[in-house]
């Protein structure tokens, strides 16, 4: 299923400079990325994009999951609550 998935995302050099997009759509996936984290719901982005599939959207979280696999976050020092 994931390799299923992660072929809806796309590289096209012509559209948006070579940005991951969906399915070969003028949609990056950095912009539904963007939608979620606004707190926009699956069925809000859908409804914008007439060609669009819940799968899609999935494939969207599963490439930015695969992206940040490996990567660390840590919070900048000083930055807790002197209560």
């Amino acid at each position: 299923m994931t390799n299923t998935l992660l072929q809806r995302i796309t590289v096209d050099p012509a559209i948006f400079g070579g940005k991951p997009i969906i399915r070969g759509h003028r949609l990056a996936v950095e912009h539904v990325l963007s939608m979620l984290a606004a707190g926009d719901s699956h069925e809000t982005i859908l409804a914008g994009y007439d060609w669009l599939e819940p799968d899609d959207i999935l494939a969207c979280l599963m490439y930015a999951q695969r992206l940040v696999a490996h990567e660390r976050y840590e919070p900048p020092l000083g930055t807790e609550d002197a209560a």
